[in-house]
């Protein structure tokens, strides 16, 4: 019998897989992407991108994790011992991924504080860099930012608090409170952004299409980034996910929710940031262009900016949106997590307990390096390196080894059919075997042509060791842990699965 734990509900599951997707990330790196790639025009190329790579790539996540009922590790395992390594590739990328997010989560919860009586005062850039982490050269540790480690301690109790509970009291009854309240205090941003003088300049400027931009190549591959990056695709999440589903599970409509559920976010985000933004323009008297950042800038230095100048209860709604980030991080922390506890507890047969104290706690632990005052440029190169040479490399091998080298597209499509209102017809195969690795072929070689990142702020050996070796490292320690035998019968399907081999 299939003894793996399951979702109380289906609600439970989509909560999960939005809240995995809806990260950080959603609140500042769609608005400004969408801003730089044609505004309203980009919605185009997005809404493509997410029918023809996004949702099916989620069906075969799904259906991958539901079928053969296991972490990725062992979902790969079982589809195929040769390619267990990509599996545990995808989790190694997982767990670089989790031991910088929790850092940013630590300033968001920071942040949460300080807006309380706005600490940042009016140069928000020298707070954070100077006086917040106290930011060292590139390669230099300089000891602990102080004001990091004890929000930082505070995300790894919380996460590794929820993961002990297990899959139905913890992670589905953490997303089940984390989910609503996050919606609802990022509604209340985005109302009272929407209220303020000059959000009409902002949204303009976020909507407004440029169409001449919509045969430029360069803002289709974007679309197809943005899509790919933002529905935690290809780094063991949704496998993992799938795999604690029931036998009968509406695999396709899960996908559709779940990825229009993202995209929904991703807009209200947009909606939320450029109505401040306009908001800011005015009251500087500058374009709304002059005052568009991205990344970390846009939430830890333009939003206290922001903040600092809106007409009253400033210090409420500075502690909703940091509030807001906080909940965001958490909820992809958690599954970000869960990725390596389920391999190890399925690999090594050990007990829950045991997989998040040796999964979370190693984490946790060379967290530390990037709650060091030279750990943000740590953080910087290796999100850069894992994103752009992890998660778009091990997408584009997933789909060549599960569609082209192991033909499993009729396979994968009868069962999600079997189980599925909505069908899965010609398209999706088409979506998988053609477009999908067309587009993450070429972004992997448009990467691969570009400057070395940084443009020069980084040394060559700084970028190769914590950048490239961290992107590699991921990879060599899948291969390694391939290598380890499985306990008897757990590569096995249960015996209610069947499977086709």
């Amino acid at each position: 019998m299939d003894n793996r734990p399951q979702w109380g509900t289906r609600a439970g599951f989509i909560l999960a897989a939005v809240g995995s997707a809806i990260g950080l990330g959603n609140i500042w790196r769609f608005p400004g992407v969408a801003y730089e790639n044609g505004g309203g025009s980009f919605f185009i190329p997005y809404l493509f991108a997410l029918l023809t790579a996004g949702i099916p790539l989620l069906v075969m996540e799904f259906t991958l994790g539901h079928k053969y009922r296991g972490s990725a590790p062992l979902t790969y395992a079982r589809l195929s011992k040769k390619f267990e390594w990509l599996g545990w590739w995808q989790v190694g990328i997982a767990f670089v991924i989790s031991t910088y997010y929790s850092v940013i989560i630590a300033w968001a919860i920071s942040y949460s504080g300080f807006s309380l009586n706005l600490s940042w005062g009016k140069d928000t850039q020298t707070f954070l860099f100077s006086d917040y982490l106290q930011a060292a050269a590139p390669g230099e540790l300089g000891g602990f930012a102080p004001g990091v480690l004890i929000p930082l301690l505070i995300v790894w109790v919380v996460t590794l608090g929820v993961l002990f509970a297990g899959v139905k009291k913890g992670i589905e009854l953490a997303n089940k409170i984390f989910i609503p309240t996050l919606v609802v205090l990022f509604l209340i941003i985005v109302i009272r952004a929407l209220t303020l003088e000059g959000a009409a300049l902002g949204l303009e400027a976020f909507f407004k299409p440029d169409w001449s931009m919509i045969a430029n190549g360069k803002v289709w591959v974007a679309a197809y980034g943005q899509i790919f990056f933002s529905l935690s695709i290809a780094f063991a999440i949704m496998v993992t996910y799938s795999s604690y589903l029931p036998k009968k599970s509406d695999i396709t409509n899960n996908a559709f929710i779940t990825g229009f559920g993202n995209s929904a976010f991703e807009l209200l985000a947009g909606i939320g940031v450029f109505s401040a933004l306009g908001f800011m323009a005015m009251q500087q008297g500058v374009p709304v262009s002059e005052v568009v950042s991205k990344g970390i800038g846009l939430a830890f230095i333009v939003f206290p900016q922001i903040i600092n100048e809106f007409p009253a209860f400033n210090q409420l709604f500075g502690f909703l949106f940091f509030a807001s980030l906080t909940l965001a991080g958490l909820t992809s922390l958690i599954s970000i997590v869960e990725t390596f506890v389920a391999g190890v507890q399925d690999k090594f047969n050990v007990s829950r307990t045991k997989a998040v104290l040796f999964g979370g706690g190693v984490s946790a632990i060379i967290s530390l390096l990037f709650a060091t005052r030279g750990g943000i440029n740590f953080l910087d190169v290796a999100d850069e390196f894992i994103n752009s040479f992890g998660v778009a490399l091990a997408g584009l091998v997933e789909v060549v080894v599960v569609i082209w080298i192991l033909k499993q597209a009729t396979n994968l499509q009868t069962h999600a059919n079997q189980i599925s209102d909505i069908q899965l017809g010609s398209w999706w195969k088409i979506c998988l075997g053609v477009i999908t690795p067309i587009i993450l072929g070429y972004m992997m070689i448009d990467k691969l042509r570009a400057e070395p990142y940084g443009g020069g702020s980084y040394s060559g050996e700084f970028l190769l060791y914590s950048g490239w070796l961290v992107a590699a490292g991921a990879l060599i320690v899948g291969i390694l842990f391939s290598f380890i035998s499985w306990k008897k019968d757990t590569i096995e399907l249960p015996a209610d699965k069947e499977v086709s081999r």
